[in-house]
């Protein structure tokens, strides 16, 4: 595996965890997409000034990099990568995981980049703040794109790994070693 790795998929489905996981494994450093985006009070980050953040984050040697944000950053995250780890877990499983996350979260006050904490009634609701519709509303979108960008990017020397259960994560992590250039 290549030191340039972005991980994908549904909310909930771990991609910060294993984009933190494979940084530590690898020595590189975590990027998580969610922190340069979101900044206090639930306000987005300007596109201009995340779309520089990024490609300051991907012009470093390595690392590990989690999130989608397809509409900007994923064109310019997926160009510098060598490798792209999709999470491409079924709604049975990333439904009760954005359940129980945000129940978490709300129930312990988490902090979340910077000073925005969890709001648990937005999940109810359909709009794009609710992590429920959103991914209700994107999953079969999101899994046409990245199974049609698949081929096209294995074919231009990108290594896409696509994990369809949560039982394939930790296997794929045992495996998971630097590529050493020659």
């Amino acid at each position: 595996m290549g030191p340039k790795i972005s991980v994908v998929g549904d909310s909930c489905s771990g991609k910060t965890t294993l984009a933190a996981a494979l940084a530590e494994r690898l020595g590189l450093p975590h990027v998580e997409i969610d922190a340069l985006s979101w900044q206090p009070n639930w306000t987005p980050t300007p596109d201009d000034i995340l779309i520089e953040r990024i490609r300051d984050a991907v012009a470093e040697p390595g690392w590990a990099i989690d999130g989608n944000y397809g509409r900007i950053v994923r064109p310019i995250v997926w160009g510098a990568a060598d490798t792209v780890v999709w999470l491409d877990f079924p709604l049975r499983v990333t439904i009760p995981r954005t359940f129980a996350r945000s129940w978490r979260r709300w129930r312990t006050r988490e902090l979340l980049w910077g000073t925005n904490r969890e709001r648990l009634w937005e999940h109810f609701l359909p709009w794009d703040r609710s992590l429920i519709w959103w991914t209700l509303k994107s999953h079969f979108r999101r899994r046409r794109a990245y199974a049609a960008a698949m081929d096209g990017m294995q074919r231009e020397g990108t290594q896409f790994v696509r994990l369809r259960s949560p039982a394939e994560v930790a296997p794929f992590l045992e495996r998971v070693r630097l590529a050493v250039p020659a």
